[in-house]
């Protein structure tokens, strides 16, 4: 496996990214390691642990609205970089990544990081994968936060919208994330310096296989390699007793009534304060991260 490492002086100079860089290497599949960044704000001895997980095309500078808001509460949070993005190292090979390498490797980096008592804030495939963590390791988790994700098994149409997201993402010869991510805000323009911000983890197309494959590897068939684990998934999901927040943009076409499955099927959700935030696009961090964020945080006030 090739793999790449962005520069350290391209995430030098982002005027909203004063965070610390702290790294975890974790085996690779093939008989190496890969090196997974993350940010770990607030205090370590917190009584509650706050983890985001962001999706496709983005890095952890999406949540850079929110890591304040949660550290002003009293909580850490920890926010990783997916392999292939952000600060985390890049298999250089679209054929090095799978959902299922993806799981296991954010699944050792959870371990090996020793993470406990954990609220999970996922969006995209934050929670594609932050869902089959969850299942994998509930003990590890006292409540779940979704906002604009799903966990699919390729049972159901994807929608329209989905699937011309994939055939762009494959068709496309400019893969301009930063880009990307600014049209699926609704509150655009985000600003060229956080354009640039969403750019910064790539130099040149090279590093852009993971972004460039992963809309890909979304289960969109019942065949799916990943179907099956993601079904699995669910069934340790409709066992969920713990919280289980919703908490959906109003303007995300990719998503839009997700929201209400989790709902039926998880019996964690009964009884909490289920929300839908105005004027949030796909990607809500971005949009209105500060108002997530206190969602959250009352969420996690609620202790129940």
């Amino acid at each position: 496996m090739d793999v790449l490492r962005t520069p350290d002086s391209r995430f030098a100079d982002l005027a909203e990214w004063p965070f610390a860089p702290v790294y975890t290497e974790v085996a690779s599949g093939d008989g190496g390691t890969l090196r997974i960044h993350h940010v770990d704000e607030g205090p370590r001895d917190a009584n509650e642990v706050v983890l985001c997980m962001h999706g496709e095309p983005s890095w952890a500078y999406l949540y850079r609205k929110m890591i304040p808001v949660f550290v002003r509460a009293g909580h850490r949070v920890i926010v990783p970089d997916l392999v292939g993005f952000g600060r985390s190292d890049k298999p250089a090979a679209m054929a090095d990544y799978t959902y299922e390498r993806h799981v296991t490797w954010m699944s050792d980096w959870l371990v090996a990081n020793n993470l406990t008592n954990l609220t999970l804030v996922c969006q995209d495939w934050g929670g594609l994968i932050g869902l089959r963590l969850v299942a994998a390791f509930p003990e590890r988790f006292a409540r779940v936060v979704t906002a604009n994700t799903f966990l699919p098994t390729g049972d159901r149409d994807p929608g329209k919208a989905f699937l011309a997201w994939r055939e762009y993402s494959q068709t496309t010869p400019d893969f301009n994330v930063g880009n990307i991510v600014q049209g699926g805000c609704a509150s655009r323009p985000i600003g060229a310096h956080n354009v640039a911000a969403y750019d910064a983890p790539y130099p040149d197309d090279s590093f852009k296989a993971g972004a460039r494959i992963f809309p890909t590897l979304v289960p969109a068939t019942p065949d799916d390699p990943s179907a099956e684990p993601n079904r699995t998934a669910w069934k340790a999901l409709m066992e969920w007793q713990k919280p289980f927040l919703t908490a959906f943009g109003d303007s995300d076409p990719i998503t839009a009534g997700s929201d209400r499955y989790f709902q039926k099927l998880i019996p964690g959700t009964a009884g909490q304060p289920h929300t839908t935030i105005i004027g949030a696009g796909h990607f809500i961090q971005e949009d209105k991260g500060e108002e997530l964020a206190n969602v959250v945080n009352e969420f996690i006030a609620r202790r129940s």
